[in-house]
């Protein structure tokens, strides 16, 4: 089977087959969060997301490297302006602690919600104050190249000399003109109250004012750098200068990723990335998640239930398959109904999983039923149609939930798996779990093993009472089994061939 994957460039605005630049080798790079407050849902979706395309790729037999970063410094208040306090300099003031300690508390909580959520650790996870020299020098080759400018301590980039070689917003679509005529008065106002030679350019570097605690020294006195440059910096530092994908959020696309191309090109003049790809958002009452807004939902909040909009507690994994229920471009609502229904959704595949895990085939070569036979080889090539479209997990899912309802039918008699060939039947199992395991990422959460031979014990001990109290006409016990089991979300199906139970 010949592996195509094809990706959404969010540069070309075109989906692309994935080619690396060098052959069986990728680097990746994904913007990592910025350490001041407690992950939340909107956190959980991009680094879920790019969690699977590295599995994926992996699962290809490619070797990647995948840098994600740690925002420690630089990221201000006002991220359009680039003005403003530092997000982690406010933390640290409020909360009366060395900003470092802000860094390292919710760098531990960040690691703690992304293992629950079992994304796999980066190769490297920079942080942006641990490369503020190499900064330093992007920032004095940019002055070099003639597309920057200092003033009283503070280095900018100059949008509009850049634009005479280049074009600013070729990944965002934003035109400088249309940007320049719309700020109108606003503009003007702006110009006056700041050391900018326009309000578009963007710091590369800010002069610190004395009450200040985060800052360097540099050739134009103590401050420190631009929310943009570290990722620059950091991706070329360990990727080159030029590298296969750049991930993230939707919302950094601009400014942060498009100043990261100006950056990139007016120090050395190449274009950074091959690929860009960014993951929508999740929303509540249709408005974005996020911490400026207000309304967020943190992931401890989730796992423990103690926020008031949810009506349960809902487990990492749930979190997970509420996220890879949608593709990643699209928008997802946050509700209650549907992440219950993700958790029954989750439980069945789960539950599949177990069941699939014990079922063996009686080794018969040919397919008796070749028509079945080739149904299943089909839905074992389209799982994989699937996720090289654009890593479509809803639609992987959609096909996982196909083998789980056939696995049920065998489970229940209803289908004979002898009706299939061996090698059908260990490619359908197989399938199944790489994909459930290894590439979606899903953990079984349900404390059910395929080994739990004392479960099936139980059932089997009940089911046993249950037909002796109908044989003896004794339906209010019979009933109150199969009710209470219900309630425990174990069905019972009764068949000619006698009685067997699945877990929802």
């Amino acid at each position: 089977m010949k592996m195509e994957l094809k990706i959404h460039n969010s540069l070309s605005k075109k989906r692309e087959l994935f080619e690396p630049i060098t052959p069986g080798y990728v680097g990746m790079y994904v913007c990592g969060p910025t350490v001041y407050g407690e992950p939340h849902l909107g956190h959980a979706r991009p680094y879920i997301t790019f969690d699977v395309l590295y599995r994926y790729l992996e699962h290809l037999g490619m070797k990647v490297r995948y840098v994600r970063n740690i925002t420690d410094v630089g990221h201000l208040e006002d991220e359009l302006a680039g003005e403003g306090e530092d997000k982690i300099a406010k933390k640290a003031r409020l909360e009366k602690l060395e900003p470092m300690e802000v860094v390292q508390t919710y760098t531990n909580s960040f690691h703690d919600k992304m293992d629950r959520l079992n994304t796999k650790r980066p190769s490297i996870e920079p942080r942006a104050s641990g490369h503020i020299i190499e900064q330093i020098e992007m920032v004095k080759q940019i002055l070099a190249n003639g597309l920057a400018y200092e003033v009283n301590g503070s280095v900018y980039f100059d949008i509009h000399e850049y634009n005479k070689s280049h074009k600013y917003g070729e990944l965002s679509g934003r035109i400088l003109e249309d940007l320049v005529a719309g700020a109108g008065n606003e503009r003007r106002e702006l110009a006056a109250q700041s050391d900018k030679k326009n309000p578009e350019d963007f710091a590369l570097w800010k002069k610190a004012e004395p009450v200040h605690i985060m800052r360097w020294p540099s050739p134009w006195g103590d401050g420190f750098p631009g929310w943009h440059l570290e990722c620059s910096v950091m991706s070329e530092k360990y990727l080159g200068k030029t590298f296969d994908i750049h991930g993230g959020g939707m919302d950094l696309l601009f400014p942060h990723h498009e100043c990261e191309i100006a950056q990139a090109k007016g120090a050395t003049g190449i274009n950074p990335v091959k690929y860009w790809m960014h993951n929508n958002m999740i929303t509540i009452n249709g408005k974005k998640m996020g911490k400026s807004l207000g309304n967020f939902i943190t992931l401890s909040e989730f796992f423990t239930g103690s926020h008031d909009f949810l009506e349960q507690v809902y487990s990492p994994m749930c979190i997970r398959f509420f996220i890879l229920q949608a593709h990643y471009r699209s928008t997802v609502d946050f509700s209650n109904e549907a992440l219950i229904a993700a958790e029954k959704g989750y439980k069945r595949l789960v539950n599949a999983k177990n069941i699939l895990a014990k079922m063996e085939h009686p080794g018969n070569v040919e397919a008796k039923d070749v028509a079945a036979d080739n149904a299943i080889q089909k839905l074992c090539v389209r799982v994989y149609d699937h996720i090289n479209d654009d890593l479509n997990t809803a639609q992987v899912l959609a096909e996982l939930f196909e083998v789980s309802s056939k696995v049920n039918a065998y489970q229940n008699k209803q289908l004979d798996i002898a009706e299939l060939s061996k090698e059908t039947f260990d490619k359908m199992k197989q399938t199944f779990f790489t994909f459930f395991t290894d590439i979606l990422g899903l953990l079984d959460e349900t404390g059910s093993s395929a080994d739990d031979s004392s479960m099936d014990g139980v059932m089997d001990l009940l089911i046993d009472i249950r037909k002796s109290a109908r044989e003896n006409k004794d339906f209010a016990t019979s009933d109150k089994i199969r009710d209470s089991l219900n309630e425990l979300e174990i069905q019972l199906k009764d068949g000619k061939e006698g009685t067997t139970w699945v877990k929802n």
